[in-house]
């Protein structure tokens, strides 16, 4: 990739020599990116301290599932970029589980810990019984004690990129559209002394 071939083709190409699995390659999709894409995107990455007194919009699903995943010991890379990432590959298929209310706690003890102003969660619509994971947000935050709201929306990346302000994401195409990016389940997992899978 670094000497310019494209990320899909440069995969593949890796991946049949080497005969790699199917699954392999996926985290081959999620794990490598190119020197300068990563230098651009971890330039990025806010410590967490710098969202005393600020809004913080998070990418609902994106964090969530990385989180359910850190909780329930599954596979989780250090990415080239700098952020963590599952490769469970879900999103789409995603059900709320026995770890979602803890990921979701975990996620806002956190948040509370900085001295937050608020928070907005976005979700996308059309993933099935978002309206209640919405639901289930809202009180915990009401919980937590952090102003803000949690709603669903049938673009969240479209409204995630025209935000200004600090974005709660590990999803590539939001991170290089944004100015400043915080990875939860990266500082909940440094927190834990829960050690990422590196390549």
């Amino acid at each position: 990739m670094d000497r310019g071939y494209h990320k899909e083709s440069a995969i593949r190409f890796v991946s049949d020599h080497h005969r790699l699995k199917e699954e392999q390659r996926f985290v081959l999709s999620r794990v490598v990116v190119p020197s300068d894409v990563a230098k651009a995107r971890g330039d990025k990455i806010q410590p967490m301290e710098a969202l005393c007194g600020r809004a913080l919009f998070i990418d609902g699903y994106n964090v969530l599932i990385s989180m359910e995943s850190l909780l329930g010991g599954k596979l989780v890379y250090l990415c080239d970029d700098g952020f963590l990432r599952d490769v469970q590959g879900i999103f789409r298929s995603y059900r709320m589980s026995d770890l979602t209310a803890p990921a979701l706690d975990a996620i806002f003890d956190l948040l509370v810990s900085v001295c937050l102003a608020g928070a907005e969660v976005f979700l996308d619509q059309q993933i099935s019984k978002s309206g209640q994971l919405a639901d289930l947000i809202r009180r915990i935050m009401v919980k937590h004690e952090i102003s803000g709201i949690a709603r669903t929306t049938q673009n969240v990346d479209r409204q995630l990129k025209e935000i200004e302000g600090v974005i709660a994401t590990a999803d590539g195409n939001v991170i290089d559209a944004a100015t400043e990016v915080v990875d939860i389940p990266r500082e909940i997992a440094r927190m834990r002394g829960i050690k990422p899978l590196i390549l």
